[in-house]
């Protein structure tokens, strides 16, 4: 069982070490990202590096506790189709995907599973994706965009971030830039960087406004190139890549904290509250009582 016990890279594993790994009880972090546009002056891949930096991260410090699955790299991103370069995957093909991976670890034994999101618009249907792998097979499944491990100490951010707020901390932003120059920033084309705005928060509107740390009650989030001009929302000359380490190692940590805490925690107890018990199956697809 030794090397289910120092590898942390679920593909790196043979069929019976993944069987030691389930015996293990380890965690499966899946990232899942999205290739699109984030301006001038980064890369594609910009939602890939980040969930997989900071997951494995977190694989080095833990190996015996966690497995990282290959990255799902292909997200829900039609509202960034003006921008060339940005590859969409329809939102029900995602959620399927996102599934059949989830089910085929939940079929092998494993129990908890985190999806690491790295793409904005991405969580919704991440989260639909959870709440059928936990009602439809026997697994608990949970999601974290890797941003918001950020705000689990609360002292953080207010001594980190720079940026105006909402907006400054968007995409392609202080913070995307930080983390990217410090994880691959010879791919950062430095001479580009330029901050950008989000034209529809400069209404000053209580209701209709975004930032990575939040958004307005009725904000209305539709084509990218009608509120940008170059696809930078935020402070990006704010970065720089001792930022970027301290987001990483900051992360990182939470999310160590996080799956040292929830690979031991009990799942909740379904109870079914029929007086009378169902004479039917449930219609649509979860496991019985």
């Amino acid at each position: 069982m030794s090397r289910a016990r120092t590898e942390y890279r679920y593909e790196k594993l043979t069929w019976p070490e993944i069987n030691d790994a389930v015996d293990l009880g380890k965690v499966c972090i899946v990232p899942c990202g999205a290739v699109e546009q984030h301006g001038h002056h980064l890369p594609l891949d910009v939602d890939l590096v980040c969930p997989c930096g900071i997951a494995k991260g977190a694989g080095l410090e833990i190996p015996d506790q966690l497995l990282v699955l290959p990255v799902v790299a292909y997200g829900y991103t039609g509202h960034v189709m003006d921008f060339p370069g940005t590859i969409n995957t329809d939102y029900q093909h995602f959620i399927n995907q996102v599934l059949d991976i989830t089910k085929s670890l939940a079929y092998h034994g494993f129990k908890k599973i985190l999806l690491l999101n790295g793409h904005g618009s991405n969580m919704p249907n991440l989260d639909l994706a959870a709440r059928r792998t936990n009602l439809e097979t026997d697994a608990e499944c949970a999601v974290a965009a890797w941003w918001n491990l950020l705000t689990v100490d609360k002292n953080f951010l207010p001594s980190w971030r720079e940026s105006k707020f909402p907006g400054g901390c968007s995409h392609a932003c202080e913070l995307e830039t930080s983390l990217y120059l410090y994880l691959d920033g010879d791919n950062v084309r430095k001479d580009l960087i330029k901050s950008g705005t989000i034209s529809f928060n400069d209404d000053d509107s209580p209701f209709n406004w975004v930032d990575l740390f939040g958004a307005g009650p009725a904000t209305t989030i539709s084509w990218t190139s009608s509120y940008s001009d170059t696809g930078v929302l935020g402070d990006a000359e704010k970065a720089t890549a001792e930022k970027g380490k301290r987001a990483y190692e900051e992360a990182v940590k939470q999310l160590v904290r996080f799956v040292t805490w929830w690979k031991h925690r009990p799942k909740d107890a379904r109870k079914d509250r029929h007086r009378n018990p169902p004479t039917m199956p449930i219609p649509w697809g979860q496991r019985p009582l």
